[in-house]
């Protein structure tokens, strides 16, 4: 299979089919906690993507010199590299963003979609699919980040990466302000997303 097929297979199971917080419900803490702004999604899902592209590359480069018995730890100390990386420049060049997501940055070393990544995949696999496959993780990550921001900020403060859309008389929502709203839009996120599924699939057999 070529390069170009292997990508999009990898691409459409990442974002699609196999979404990290969609479908293997993983990594959901932080997609509850720094979705009341679409400013912040997207931030956060760049920096994730980042992390796990890079450590999944990282992990598959040294698989092979790597002992099985303490791989586990080398994961971890090449995502917290990156994850160093990221705090840095964000406290050098984004320092309001930085203090906005709080401690959200650094607790991306304990994230499970960079460290299922780094482990279901990249372990067999080369760098380069392994940087493919870390970083449509991520993009599928960040795109449910920002569909749930979406709603939160348009209907809680009326605005849409914090430029005002809605009328002067429009009634902000404050519950989508509180971090409850996020359970409530992604349940509902992903209960959409499971249905669909579950059409295509009785679509597919019915083909068959």
């Amino acid at each position: 299979m070529s390069l170009k097929k292997d990508a999009t297979k990898i691409f459409k199971k990442g974002i699609l089919y196999d979404n990290p917080i969609l479908v293997q419900v993983i990594g959901i803490c932080s997609a509850l906690a720094v979705t009341n702004r679409m400013m912040n999604s997207l931030i956060m899902g760049i920096a994730l993507s980042f992390v796990t592209a890079f450590s999944s590359m990282t992990v598959s480069l040294l698989k092979s010199r790597t002992p099985r018995h303490i791989r586990m730890m080398v994961q971890v100390l090449i995502i917290s590299a990156y994850v160093i990386i990221v705090d840095i420049f964000l406290k050098a060049y984004m320092i309001d963003m930085s203090k906005a997501l709080g401690p959200y940055v650094g607790l991306i070393i304990t994230n499970c979609i960079i460290m299922g990544r780094a482990e279901g995949f990249a372990q067999s696999n080369p760098p380069l699919l392994s940087f493919l496959d870390g970083l449509s993780s991520g993009f599928g990550y960040t795109l449910v980040l920002l569909f749930i921001s979406l709603v939160r900020e348009l209907l809680g403060f009326g605005t849409v990466f914090g430029r005002a859309v809605m009328p002067e008389n429009f009634t902000k929502w404050t519950l989508m302000v509180m971090p409850p709203s996020a359970f409530f839009i992604l349940a509902l996120i992903m209960w959409a997303a499971y249905n669909l599924r579950t059409k295509k699939e009785k679509e597919g057999v019915e083909k068959k």
